[in-house]
């Protein structure tokens, strides 16, 4: 199922159909402040699985990151961080950035598996801020990658929801998604290190 939401001051009662599905179990396919990911409800311990192997992926290879709408779900996903680290996602989130953080012991719980570090996101996206909101809890995503050798992520939602429908229970058409992912910060060591420059730039 497609529903198109308006990007700028999402109407409610469609969020909320989105969240219903999510929140019944679902998959959905949403738009990032970057490209167009699909997620579960963190809490869904089989979605997560589900989402991977619908994906073709498997779920220690996925690269899944969470989606946080805010600071508040960090200390129980991550280890405290250095005081860098913290001044550094202060100034840059919400927005187009991917931290790679030392999982607490929440995260081995998810994946069923022994995983060390997880990636955290504040998406700067009006329509997930929204769904994040009345969720209450994060979404666990993964990337919608393309087929295409030169194209890596599909931008289109009608392309999207035409080879993804049938793999996930919504599509969230928020406009023209973007195809460049996000930076990537490693922040397992004391010094932020960029190893993947995408579309967040840091000051």
């Amino acid at each position: 199922m497609l529903i198109e939401i308006r990007s700028q001051n999402p109407d409610t009662r469609q969020i909320n159909e989105v969240v219903d599905v999510i929140k019944s179990g679902g998959l959905a396919i949403v738009p990032t402040d970057t490209i167009y990911a699909a997620v579960c409800l963190i809490s869904n311990l089989k979605g997560i699985e589900i989402l991977a192997r619908k994906l073709g992926k498997k779920v220690h290879k996925a690269n899944f990151s969470i989606l946080c709408r805010d600071f508040t779900d960090l200390s129980e996903y991550t280890l405290p961080v250095s005081n860098p680290t913290f001044k550094l996602m202060k100034q840059v989130l919400p927005g187009p950035f991917t931290f790679i953080l030392k999982a607490s012991h929440q995260v081995p719980r998810l994946f069923r598996e022994n995983k060390k570090t997880i990636g955290i996101r504040v998406p700067d996206n009006d329509i997930l801020q929204a769904i994040l909101e009345q969720l209450g809890q994060p979404l666990v995503a993964t990337s919608i990658n393309s087929d295409d050798e030169i194209i890596e992520y599909l931008t289109d939602p009608y392309e999207i929801e035409k080879i993804f429908g049938n793999m996930v229970d919504i599509v969230v058409d928020g406009g023209s998604g973007g195809n460049v992912a996000s930076t990537i910060i490693d922040c397992t060591d004391n010094v932020p290190q960029i190893i993947r420059q995408g579309k967040g730039i840091v000051n």
